[in-house]
């Protein structure tokens, strides 16, 4: 019962996840919509810090929380207000304290640093976001080592929604009243304090509702405590920053390399705006292409290795070759299809060729992040961090070299760099921990080819036919758009299923299965 509890807490919290990751690119359209390509910079600019603090208040701070909770209740012990939750709480007050304070006090050299000294307000205000961690984690944390997965789950919705509402009044308030565009930025900062205040508030509920806190006295461990939530905190939080650190480092680097391509201040800001329409995109498609493929390996540990050896590597494969079928099908078809969706969302086509360079990573982070969560699941996480931070440091490093020479073409070809390289890097370690794993060979590359090329056929005499064709209104544009991505699909994955690109067991764990496999089976 237990373990079952267990396995559908985790899909509760698969859910949750995969609804606030739609959520967070969603809001992004109308964001950049009622705002243009400024205020869609202004907001992007800020983000990477706002998605720093939230990916630790939820997944590497409450990570390394449970993890003393279940490495406590394994020795014997209860979680004690004076000796569990007291001393964790200060750890993760002190370190969160200390960023609050880096952020705040440096917030005028960060600006200066990305190129944008109006940017000192935003960042100020961004900086209060961390002051609200340990509150968040904290609680988090305990709920996950309890084996409670639904305070999570329900937090973390409940702080996505509030945080996309505010966001998108705040933003029809500049919009209709011509306020300053920077306000954008601080109303991003305050919408995400107030998203994870009502985070605090439900977990606050829960706990008074639960009260997973009992009394008992044993020394306080300081140093395991201290160690784990650094380490242990830091590195869960890299395993989930992929697309955040790529983020990250066009907030620091592409507006002054742009302004070293020739650009002035005003060019370089909103081509940095055009540059950032690829991000919910990108977003979508990696949610696409990574969580159904993730959903095919129930559980992945050392434990499962060694008993179900067969089994483990059939459900990796089977995992990876997913993913690549999902993300590759949605990139290929989005790159093009991709000038009809440019007008749809973002009202023009500026930067096609750029985004369409860009959308080639749906596919490498779709294929790194599935196997960067298998590498996890068999604890080579401090590995994979360290291949995150690689990936980083190439795209940082990528973008000074390109963009003066290329403009935001070059961060394109930056990104698919650095995420080419993480994926082939996280391949050859897969393979060289697994090494009865084949990778490429389970892929039926003649029918993927098949499909793709069926595709790619159909969007492209559609595009032909409907040439000359002015579509007059976005509804329009939109009922177009959606019957091309709906029969493209259809032909893609029918072409895929008649192939026997799946076995009967992957579709047995995705929606509609029975569906999907009745159609595999005809001829």
């Amino acid at each position: 019962m237990a373990a079952n509890n267990l396995v559908k807490g985790a899909l509760l919290l698969t859910l949750a996840g995969f609804i606030s990751k739609v959520l967070s690119a969603g809001y992004r359209i109308p964001l950049q919509n009622l705002t243009g390509d400024i205020g869609f910079y202004v907001y992007q600019q800020v983000y990477p810090l706002l998605g720093i603090a939230f990916v630790l208040a939820l997944y590497g701070f409450p990570s390394a929380v449970s993890k003393i909770a279940v490495d406590l209740k394994s020795e014997g012990n209860v979680l004690s207000f004076k000796r569990f939750y007291v001393p964790v709480f200060f750890i993760l007050l002190g370190i969160n304290t200390a960023l609050f304070l880096f952020i705040r006090l440096n917030a005028d050299s960060l600006a200066i640093w990305v190129g944008d000294e109006n940017l000192v307000a935003t960042y100020r205000v961004a900086a209060f976001l961390f002051l609200l961690i340990p509150f968040v984690a904290l609680l988090r944390g305990v709920f996950q080592g309890e084996m409670q997965m639904k305070p999570t789950a329900f937090s973390q919705i409940g702080e996505q929604l509030f945080r996309v509402i505010i966001i998108i009044l705040a933003a029809f308030y500049v919009s209709y009243h011509n306020e300053d565009i920077y306000m954008i930025g601080k109303a991003g900062g305050l919408a995400s304090i107030i998203g994870m205040v009502v985070a605090l508030f439900i977990l606050v509920f829960l706990f008074i509702k639960y009260k997973p806190v009992k009394q008992g006295t044993y020394r306080i461990p300081w140093n395991d405590y201290i160690r784990t939530i650094l380490i242990f905190g830091v590195v869960a939080s890299l395993n989930h920053m992929i697309l955040l650190m790529i983020q990250f480092a066009d907030a620091f680097t592409l507006v002054p390399s742009l302004k070293d391509y020739g650009l002035t201040q005003l060019e370089a800001m909103v081509a940095k705006g055009v540059y950032d329409r690829g991000q919910p995109l990108i977003q979508l498609g990696t949610v696409l292409g990574s969580s159904f493929a993730l959903a095919l390996i129930p559980a992945v540990s050392k434990r499962k290795l060694y008993s179900e050896s067969t089994l483990f590597y059939k459900q990796i494969e089977g995992a990876l070759s997913f993913s690549f079928y999902i993300a590759a099908g949605a990139t290929i078809g989005l790159i093009v299809i991709f000038p009809e969706a440019n007008m749809l969302l973002f009202q023009n086509n500026h930067g096609v060729t750029a985004l369409r360079i860009v959308v080639l990573s749906i596919v490498l982070s779709s294929i790194a992040i599935t196997g960067l969560s298998i590498l996890q699941g068999l604890d080579y996480m401090k590995r994979t961090a360290g291949f995150i931070l690689a990936a980083l440091f190439i795209k940082w490093i990528a973008n000074q070299m390109l963009v003066p020479f290329w403009g935001i073409i070059g961060s394109a070809i930056a990104t698919v760099i650095s995420l080419l390289a993480l994926c082939v890097v996280v391949l050859f370690e897969l393979k060289r921990k697994l090494p009865g794993l084949y990778i490429f060979q389970k892929i039926k590359w003649k029918i993927f080819l098949k499909a793709s090329s069926s595709m790619v056929l159909f969007l492209v005499l559609t595009q032909l036919i409907t040439m000359h064709v002015e579509f007059y209104s976005r509804t329009v544009l939109f009922i177009y758009i959606l019957f091309i991505i709906c029969i493209g699909g259809l032909i893609y994955l029918v072409t895929l299923l008649r192939g026997r690109a799946f076995t009967e067991d992957e579709l047995s764990m995705l929606p509609f299965a029975a569906k999907l496999i009745r159609l595999q089976r005809r001829k």
